[in-house]
């Protein structure tokens, strides 16, 4: 989510002529080091300025080499390959991030390689079989300035290692595994302007023993784009527009297969903007939701928090199964006119609790994973206070678990109320 935000409404919000006059007055002492975390937003500057959550936040994305040097060792006896292909390409994305100050930050990042290992002609067959890997971290990083925009970073954390393995029928071949490790890591960044940073690293995940999983290698580089306050007169201008976002939502809604389910494999697989599932629900029982917006532009943009929830049956089996969720949601007017403003949403990585892990006969993971949903819609009248939304929504734990069988939601419609 923060991806989106930071990328569509980027941190200062200021112009290349406001940028370089501010760094005039600051003055080359102050670009010797780190940015200070920015003051909070000021009080009376409402929904118009960052929430003070996200501001001195921040994303990365990096791409870059990965390896794991997979080999006989991850067979079980009496198995062998004639070779072991491991791709290097991977990405790492950081989720969500915080400065803590100049020298001190934290983030959260996922981790995985853009092909799985390839264990081919195993046993002596004319085949190909793929061991998928997955990585999740929590890290601390500490910087040390080398210059006037360059710094030095050092890494330690966490990471949990998922391995898919694979089976010859009920014989297993290469064994499944999900354990937490310690990681550390080593970089530079390079400071552009506060917003945007140049990062370059390299991370290690040791070996396991008990999991026969070899050390792991992830060398990258990428960007870093923070999130900072935006400046008094950015937020003037959106209070001065007078544009109208109602503050609180509560929409019901209905979710059924009558149409089937084209517009999911749609935009899954042939515009593949959006996730596909095994698990097929059939309708909803219960679907409700409520949004809270924490800020708006002046146009287009608004970013909501809400929690919903849901009882849903399954197509193939009718079984019966309820979520609840918290999470974001981007919202982006595309027309907005005198009698209604029509809009695109989208929604993703929204922690769930899930009440079954196997639904047709299907694994979806643990009872912990995630909601995803996307759609458009339209808010009416002279508060825009009715609301009419269709879209798409969809569960899974993103392959952090070793089962992810994935939930598809069809067409949803939903009626709400603003105020």
């Amino acid at each position: 989510m923060l991806v989106w935000l930071v990328i569509c409404y980027p941190g200062t919000g200021a112009s290349a002529q406001d940028a370089a006059a501010d760094r005039q007055v600051q003055g080359a002492v102050e670009r010797a080091a780190p940015p200070e975390v920015a003051v909070a937003p000021a009080s009376g500057e409402g929904r118009a300025q960052y929430p003070a959550f996200l501001a001195n936040a921040f994303v990365n994305v990096n791409i870059g080499y990965i390896n794991y040097p997979f080999s006989d060792l991850q067979l079980e006896p009496g198995h062998r390959a004639e070779s072991v292909r491991v791709p290097h390409a991977s990405v790492r994305a950081v989720l969500f991030g915080r400065h803590f100050g100049r020298y001190l930050s934290g983030q959260v990042s996922y981790m995985r390689p853009v092909e799985y290992a390839q264990y081919l002609n195993v046993d002596g067959a004319d085949n190909s079989r793929s061991a998928w890997m997955h990585f999740g971290t929590l890290s601390l990083l500490a910087r040390a300035p080398l210059g006037p925009r360059l710094s030095l970073f050092g890494e330690g954390g966490l990471a949990v290692t998922s391995r898919r393995g694979f089976a010859d029928g009920a014989d297993v071949v290469v064994n499944d595994a999900q354990f937490w490790s310690p990681l550390v890591g080593a970089g530079l960044e390079y400071r552009v302007n506060d917003t945007w940073d140049l990062v370059s690293s390299a991370t290690y995940i040791p070996p396991s023993d008990e999991h026969r999983q070899p050390h792991t290698v992830f060398a990258s580089a990428g960007f870093r784009i923070n999130v900072r306050p935006l400046p008094a007169e950015r937020v003037r201008k959106t209070l001065d527009a007078g544009r109208i976002v109602p503050e609180n939502l509560i929409q019901v809604g209905y979710a059924t297969n009558a149409l089937g389910y084209g517009a999911n494999n749609v935009l899954s697989k042939q515009v593949p903007i959006f996730w596909r599932g095994k698990v097929e629900v059939e309708h909803s029982v219960v679907n409700v939701q409520y949004h809270r917006n924490v800020f708006y532009t002046k146009r287009i943009f608004a970013l909501d928090f809400g929690a919903s929830y849901g009882q849903w049956t399954s197509d193939r089996n009718g079984d019966t199964f309820h979520t609840f969720s918290v999470f974001p949601v981007m919202r982006f007017t595309v027309v907005r006119s005198r009698p209604a403003d029509f809009y695109a949403l989208y929604s993703v990585a929204g922690p769930t609790y899930i009440s079954r892990t196997v639904i047709d006969g299907l694994d979806t993971g643990s009872h912990f994973t995630f909601q995803d949903f996307m759609g458009i819609g339209v808010f009416l009248g002279a508060r825009r206070q009715f609301n009419a939304e269709i879209n798409l929504n969809h569960y899974s734990n993103g392959n952090i678990q070793l089962e992810n069988a994935g939930v598809k939601v069809p067409l949803t419609f939903k009626v709400g109320y603003g105020f």
